[in-house]
This record gives structure tokens, C-alpha cells and sequence, in this order.
């Protein structure tokens, strides 16, 4: 038997939101590898389950090749697009590594796309990311947090839209309320500001408010924070909430 490794997005929670190509990989994969919840999301059926914590991505990673090796038809499940800030990133740091054993780099490999967090939560609220933008990850377990700021603050001057992923966990209870903070020296305080908590699932919650109101207390780590741009605009709505969309023709 020929093994293959299949990196798969799962999308931000519903069903509807998985690929068809990723609910194929799933279906005919002999074993799932990835985080708890995530691999809880995958649908019973005949696969072998391996599920690990959190911060062992090159350990799951690693795990994942060799099986693969073996023969084995392996999926790596990550939640939202695999390719961002998640797994696709670990298992190509695993291949990287001048040790890895030859038979990985012959493996049938391939990243199955999902619709990101932050993709899930701009289509919510409107299309705040209507214009250049990035991403940005407030977790420092990885990286240092003065080269977060310097980001932030880059970012913020460039006058892109900003998405905030990993903003705030018990671990890390002050670096949203810090990146606010930095936030707030570049932005107008009437900057639109978009909270979207477990888009896509039965505890949704979507926020608009302004980063001079905002408060890291109403994020936890099933939010993507959304920072809008200086010519980022709202759109009253009958239901009070209204739209968010940046204008593609830059108005700054």
C-alpha cells in the first residue's frame, strides 16, 4: 500500500464550510493525526484517532510522516486553513530538518485549503477585508513579543486592515490589551473594530465596536479580532448592527 499525507482544513466549525476536497482526504484517510478538538470534529468513521495537545506541532507532525512512511493514508486536521498559523507550516518544518528520513521527502504530500477564521468573520460583518490587509499572531510562545509590537505598529502605520489571531488564553491574559494599546497611539480611537467569536458554530458571537471602546476583556481564544483600516467604513443596518467593508479604492 502507497501512504500519502493529506494537511487538512477543517474550516472555522460547520460542516458546510469543509471542502469537498477535504471531506474526500478524510473519508479515504486510514488515520487522523491533530490537536483534541479538532480531531473530535471529524466525523465517526473506520480511521485510527491520534490526537495530541496543543504545543507539540513538530512532535504530530513528525509522528504524522512516519506513518505515512509506513504506508499509512495519514490526514493532519487543522481547524480554519491549515496553511495559517496551524499545521502545514509544522509538517514542512519536519521536513526541513537535515535529519528527516529520506522516505518523507518521497511521500505523496499535499495541503488541502480550508476557509480561514478570518475569512469566516469578515464575511459576518461585511467585507472589512476589502482592501490590503494581514494577519498577525498575538501568541509569543513562538516569537518574542517586541518583535509582535513591531509588527503591530508597522502594520498600523502602513494603514492595512489587521487580523489578530491567538489574541488572548489564560497563559497569555495582557497582550491584547497591550496591542490595543500600541494600537491606539497610530489609529483614530473611531477605527472600527470587529469581534468575532466561534464564527460558524452554535456559540457565535460577532462584536462591532470602536478600538477606542474596545476591551481585551471581551475576546477569549475562540476570537478573531479584526482592526479596521483609516478608510474602513460602516453601513447601518435594520438589526442595529451594521456592516463593515473597506472600500477597495484606497480612501486614507
Amino acid at each position: 500500500m502507497t501512504g500519502w499525507l493529506k494537511i487538512v482544513g477543517l474550516g472555522p466549525g460547520p460542516e458546510d464550510w469543509l471542502t469537498p476536497e477535504a471531506r474526500r482526504d478524510l473519508a479515504e484517510a486510514t488515520d487522523l493525526v491533530g490537536y483534541f478538538p479538532y480531531v473530535e470534529r471529524v466525523p465517526p468513521g473506520p480511521q485510527v484517532r491520534h490526537a495530541s495537545d496543543n504545543r507539540v506541532e513538530l512532535d504530530r507532525a513528525r509522528f504524522a510522516l512516519d506513518l505515512a512512511a509506513q504506508g499509512r493514508k495519514v490526514a493532519v486536521v487543522s481547524g480554519g486553513d491549515p496553511g495559517i498559523f496551524a499545521m502545514a507550516a509544522a509538517v514542512f518544518e519536519a521536513l526541513d530538518d537535515p535529519d528527516a528520513p529520506p522516505a518523507w521527502h518521497g511521500l505523496d504530500l499535499r495541503v488541502d485549503p480550508g476557509v480561514s477564521a478570518m475569512q469566516a468573520a469578515a464575511a459576518r460583518a461585511g467585507a472589512p477585508l476589502g482592501h490590503d490587509f494581514c494577519a498577525i499572531s498575538l501568541s509569543d510562545n513562538l516569537k518574542p513579543w517586541d518583535v509582535v509590537l513591531k509588527r503591530l505598529r508597522l502594520a498600523a502605520e502602513a494603514d492595512f486592515v489587521i487580523a489578530l489571531y491567538n489574541p488572548i488564553s489564560r497563559a497569555r491574559p495582557w497582550q491584547l490589551g497591550a496591542a490595543f494599546e500600541a494600537l491606539r497611539t497610530i489609529r483614530a480611537a473611531d477605527t472600527p473594530v470587529i469581534l468575532g467569536r466561534a464564527v460558524g458554530r452554535e456559540d457565535e458571537a460577532m462584536t462591532i465596536t470602536t478600538l477606542g471602546a474596545v476591551d481585551a476583556d471581551q475576546a477569549d481564544m475562540k476570537t478573531l479580532v479584526i482592526i479596521g483600516a483609516s478608510h474602513t467604513r460602516l453601513v447601518p443596518r435594520a438589526n442595529g448592527q451594521p456592516w463593515v467593508y473597506t472600500p477597495r479604492h484606497y480612501r486614507g
